[in-house]
């Protein structure tokens, strides 16, 4: 989703930054898309769950990129288990990425953000932020990003500064596809299994959720902040 995303808004003539832990992976990635569209587009190395890490890579792409326009908070792990199973580490582990990696990146691109009295801040949750068995880390996680944005939205706006979330569902990612093996279960079987729970009878793409992600940092979208629009091709409920 993270690619795909910088990819979109790289084809509509952004400059980009790429911030990833593992820089060998976002230099390749950053490579390939400033090739295929002809902007400025770098790889920074950032553990998103350290602060230093965060402030340092952050001023370097202030630096690079001449300013900071757009934080999409996209970074995320799982550690699934049921709550009896789950350790401290699967735990803060999660929280850590998360909600440590989304406060910490949010608070340092809103002090540009503030001085240029312009900025869009999109954070990525997850349906699982409803529930959902085995994920007691991760859908707690996700249910506070959704507090976290209207919150942000709620202090920065006075700034010009619009503050969203997107809620995806069943994304066909690695991580999905990961999951199913971990299951047992062929990742395309997988992905037809949960087609069938899904309105529109098939699994959500990268771009179903860039696509939502770049309307929100348009113009088209200036008067929408502290809102969490799910990305799940149907109404969202738990039983």
């Amino acid at each position: 989703m993270g690619r795909a995303t910088a990819e979109l808004f790289a084809r509509d003539g952004a400059d980009v930054a790429i911030c990833e832990i593992d820089i060998e992976t976002a230099a390749k990635t950053a490579n390939e898309i400033s090739s295929a569209h002809g902007v400025k587009c770098i790889a920074s190395e950032c553990d998103v769950s350290n602060f230093e890490s965060v402030e340092t890579a952050f001023g370097g792409i202030a630096e690079d990129l001449g300013g900071l326009d757009i934080l999409v908070n996209n970074a995320g792990v799982t550690r699934d288990n049921l709550i009896f199973k789950m350790s401290d580490t699967d735990w803060d582990t999660v929280m850590g990425v998360h909600l440590r990696g989304a406060f910490a990146c949010s608070r340092a691109a809103q002090r540009i953000m503030v001085d240029q009295k312009f900025g869009k801040i999109v954070n990525i949750s997850s349906t699982s932020a409803l529930g959902n068995r085995g994920q007691v880390n991760y859908s707690t996680a996700k249910a506070g990003l959704q507090g976290f944005t209207r919150t942000l939205a709620l202090e920065l706006g006075r700034f010009n500064i619009n503050v969203n979330c997107v809620a995806p569902g069943f994304i066909d990612t690695e991580m999905t596809r990961s999951t199913a093996q971990r299951l047992g279960i062929d990742p395309e079987e997988y992905k037809q299994q949960r087609a069938k729970n899904i309105a529109v009878q098939r699994v959500g793409v990268p771009q179903d959720v860039a696509n939502v992600v770049a309307f929100l940092c348009s113009d088209d979208a200036g008067f929408v902040s502290g809102q969490v629009i799910y990305v799940s091709g149907g109404p969202e409920t738990r039983r």
